[in-house]
């Protein structure tokens, strides 16, 4: 069941009083409204200036829409109130060749200001930002950064890109919001902002267009609330309204409070079995207030009592306190290290022909186990011969929700993002609803349910990758499972932390091999006397024993009391050492040749050998280290109590037995003194030389010549072996190409196709707009009752009134016709001429023009501007003037009568 469905049914009674958008006709709180003293109970209050991180203080949300989302974001966003104190970021799938009208199209849907993302631009809250076309979108300190998308169209994962960077920029603040769209980009970056503390509002996909990303952040158990695109800015704010005050720290709460936590605690384990009482506080205290946030919850005793009648909300907090949150090989550069360095040395340690055994506690929905697995198979492929050895991998967690999901090895398309392309190629099998980790992968991994901190650990291990669960887990906790986890791994066994993980004060049980990827070899501790404390011990129980009762003492025998006096009076001297020269154990009398340094104790060979030994031991030590054979020192002078005398050291690391596996012995035995040299290598006392020890010199520095010259072919060798198997690897990687530039191509055939669905209807609402605006205008001009003809440059027919038809002989299929071909009812031959004066010299013309049938028509011919005020063409307007023609004549022939009149009438002019 996936967090986030039972939002979409209505909120308890106490959430109606916090203005919560119900589904059941409820009356709606006013969205910019505030309400008075709502404040949780937490009693943990830290000054408003500590929780806000560096750039903005009021929320930005995220928004991630593709195909069909224009559609939703319109109904988004005409449920934000002007006043919502929020900005909103939308991230698209666009066309990067196409120049986007997101911001005109989606400024009709909201009075609030809508742009478009400009390289550092400053976020301000009441403001609505679109990202730009070919363009990758990041946030810092807020402000909005735009990159060069670095992977080919196609590929590109935009919303994953800016959801990542808005958690790690808000942190807990961080909201993000899927709409429609097709594919799963979104899903990568949801999982960010969980891991954060985040909240996600996911639309509900029966609402959506295209329900691909909606349910993908569904099924992978990422939606706190789902609801249609309208209702969700409600339930965002409704979110916000609750105030929010995280407890940093691990104080001690008081009597009331800790009550409170104490019985979630127990109806978490009543209703999952697991008990969090050792996890750690602050984050516990963030977990339980963000549900208590969307639920418009104010009190914790409240939250206790909705719990108890909410088994389905016990089963989200306890998946919101998992925190399954992880990915293919994150960290790249840990992994990297892991595999070309440490890994390889420990299979060369191992016997051939045997098994490699790992665990991965808490390993979530299996990314971490197959990574690992993948890296062993590569390893091993590289190998010669490579079936000599196999390898078994366990991966557990306390979710059984997540361990199912793990098993089937079903993972989003975007994953493409974190696995190297000819990784994805070779291990993975690209499905319908995403990529499959292939069946020689997924055999090599055991998934099992287990609580690392209540149930038996795995031993005889290997490696152990526990990657981001130490850090959640209370520091007594921690305490327990680092010897717990030095006790599962064999000699020279490797421990794999997470970034933010160290081992602690463990030097003792844990050797770094890259502090940086933390990275760590298992020492042996043969001198550790407490007992490794199991998970059945890892919380408080009653004592077994009686309070004061003792466990006997072993009585040694003769054979340990003689055993013991042989080794103090007859064997020679020596001490045990880590790799280090830590002395971890000591045999018989070393008085004679080791000494307490002055200043603070320090058990280090080095620094208590006596004078005369110290800088010959040191380098001696480096040699026993690298070779297997041990290292002698003969005729070594040390000054013992104002005396010199010769001692003879040998080095040796141990091998065997498999307790004692990397550890140094050194033996001390006293040696007859020599007249002559004071120790191999060094010079004689007296000024002559013996010819003997001159020929040896140069026998042994020839020998040194020699093995330079040998060890510098070696390594001319490897690197030509090195060479070829570089040139093998390559020729596989072309042969691999022709399936990975299939599956690229059909990648980027989807992604184009949603960019294509995003322009179609930008497109769309464009031709929309244009047709009504065409709509107005025909309306416009036929109210007009003026014939009108539209002509281009070269005075062809382009659009012309239904009016026009009853003057010029047109149909609509005369469009691009010239004008001259047309009959005309007007007497007018020198039309085209008069047109193109008015285009060779844009001036004005009007005549009155006859028609055969006698009406009468005023002709204006004007150029035609666009409104780039460019002239393409001209525009002829028709004026029937037809009546004041007729009235004009009949004055006129009144006028003549009138005239003849006088004229008859008039008396005859005098000669």
């Amino acid at each position: 069941m996936a967090p986030g469905k039972n939002d979409k049914a209505d909120p308890p009674a106490v959430a109606d009083n916090a203005g919560t958008v119900g589904r059941q006709g409820r009356k709606q709180r006013p969205t910019n409204a505030r309400k008075p003293e709502t404040r949780p109970e937490f009693p943990i209050e830290i000054p408003e200036h500590d929780l806000r991180l560096p750039g903005t203080h009021f929320p930005i949300v995220g928004i991630g829409a593709s195909a069909g989302g224009l559609e939703a974001l319109e109904l988004f966003l005409g449920s934000v109130p002007e006043k919502s104190g929020m900005a909103f970021v939308i991230v698209q799938h666009l066309d990067p060749t196409h120049k986007g009208v997101m911001v005109e199209l989606l400024q009709r849907a909201t009075t609030l200001p809508v742009a478009q993302v400009r390289d550092q631009m400053r976020i301000e809250e009441n403001h609505i930002y679109v990202i730009p076309p070919n363009r990758d979108l990041s946030i810092l300190h807020g402000f909005l950064h735009l990159l060069e998308p670095t992977a080919p169209r196609g590929l590109r994962l935009p919303i994953d890109f800016f959801f990542r960077s808005l958690a790690d920029d808000m942190q807990d603040r961080s909201i993000g919001v899927i709409l429609s769209g097709m594919g799963s980009d979104g899903t990568l970056g949801l999982r960010a902002i969980k891991e954060k503390a985040g909240v996600v509002f996911v639309q509900d996909p029966i609402t959506a267009k295209f329900d691909g990303m909606p349910r993908s952040a569904i099924d992978a158990g990422l939606a706190d609330i789902i609801a249609p695109a309208a209702e969700l800015p409600g339930r965002i704010i409704g979110y916000l309204m609750h105030p929010s005050r995280i407890a940093k720290n691990d104080r001690p709460l008081e009597d009331k409070y800790q009550s409170a936590l104490e019985k979630i605690f127990i109806v978490l384990r009543m209703q999952t079995g697991h008990d969090f009482s050792l996890y750690k506080k602050s984050t516990v205290y963030r977990r339980i207030e963000r549900r208590m946030g969307i639920h418009q919850i104010d009190r914790i005793a409240t939250y206790v009592r909705y719990l108890q009648e909410n088994p389905q909300e016990t089963e989200l907090l306890f998946k919101e306190l998992l925190i399954g949150v992880t990915s293919f090989f994150r960290d790249p550069a840990a992994w990297e290290k892991l595999q070309q360095t440490h890994l390889p040395t420990l299979l060369a340690s191992r016997p051939t022909g045997g098994l490699l055994r790992a665990w991965v506690p808490g390993c979530a929905t299996g990314e971490e186990a197959y990574s690992l697995a993948i890296v062993f198979r590569e390893i091993l492929e590289q190998a010669r011969p490579s079936n000599s050895r196999s390898f078994q991998i366990f991966a557990t967690d306390l979710d059984k929700d997540a361990i199912d999901k793990a098993r089937a090895g079903v993972y989003p398309a975007n994953i493409a993002a974190d696995i190297d392309p000819a990784r994805l190629g070779r291990f993975f099998v690209q499905e319908e609803r995403g990529y499959r980790v292939s069946k020689e992968i997924r055999e090599t991994v055991v998934f099992a349910p287990q609580n690392v901190i209540m149930d038996p650990p795995f031993t005889k291990l290997d490696i152990l990758i526990c990657r981001n669960l130490l850090i959640y887990l209370a520091p007594e906790l921690q305490q327990k499972l680092l010897p717990l986890f030095h006790y599962c791994l064999n000699a020279d066994g490797c421990l794999f932390l997470g970034s933010a993980e160290t081992i602690g004060a463990f030097t003792d049980l844990f050797a770094p091999l890259d502090l940086k990827a933390r990275l760590y070899r298992r020492l042996g501790s043969p001198l550790k006397t407490e007992a490794v404390e199991f998970p059945s011990s890892f919380f408080p129980r009653a004592p077994s024993e009686p309070v004061g009762s003792k466990t006997p003492r072993h009585t040694p025998n003769l054979q340990d009391l003689a055993d013991e006096l042989i080794l103090t009076h007859y064997a020679p001297a020596a001490v045990l050492t880590n790799d280090k020269g830590d002395i971890l154990y000591i045999s018989g009398r070393t008085g004679k040749y080791l000494e307490p340094a002055a200043g603070k104790a320090n058990w280090n060979i080095f620094v208590m050998g006596r004078e005369g030994m110290r800088y010959e031991m040191g380098g001696a030590f480096q040699k026993a280290l690298r070779e297997k054979a041990a290292v002698r020192l003969q005729h070594v002078p040390i000054k013992t109590n104002g005396s010199t005398h010769d001692v003879d050291v040998t080095i040796q690391r141990l091998q065997e037995p498999e307790a004692l596996r990397g550890m140094v012995l050194i033996v001390f035995t006293d040696a007859p003194p020599s007249p002559t040299t004071k120790a191999l290598g060094r010079r004689p006392v007296s000024s002559g030389r013996n010819p003997r020890w001159a020929a040896l010199e140069v026998e042994l520095q020839q020998a040194r010549e020699e093995l330079q010259t040998t060890r510098e072919e070696m390594q001319t060798s490897q690197e030509e072996l090195k060479s070829a198997n570089e040139e093998l690897q390559s020729t596989n990687e072309e042969l691999q190409s022709t399936n990975e530039e299939l599956t690229t191509s059909k990648e980027e055939m989807q992604s184009m196709n949603e960019e294509l669905q995003t322009v179609n209807n930008e497109l769309q609402a464009k031709v929309e707009e244009l047709s009504r605006t065409s709509s107005d205008m025909k309306n416009l001009l036929d109210s007009t009752d003026i014939a009108i003809l539209f002509l281009d440059d070269k005075l062809n027919v382009r659009r012309f009134t239904s009016r026009t038809s009853q003057i010029i002989k047109l149909i609509p299929g005369d469009a691009g016709r010239p004008v001259t071909d047309i009959a005309s009812d007007l007497l007018y031959p020198d039309l085209a001429e008069d047109a193109r004066e008015t285009l060779r010299t844009l001036v004005f013309q009007e005549k009155q023009i006859a028609a055969r049938d006698g009406r009468w028509f005023t002709v204006r011919i004007l150029p035609y501007r666009t409104l780039e005020n460019r002239i393409e063409g001209v525009v002829l307007t028709f004026s029937d003037i037809t009546i004041a023609k007729n009235l004009e004549t009949a004055l006129r022939m009144t006028q003549a009568e009138l005239e003849k009149r006088l004229l008859d009438q008039a008396p005859p002019r005098r000669m």
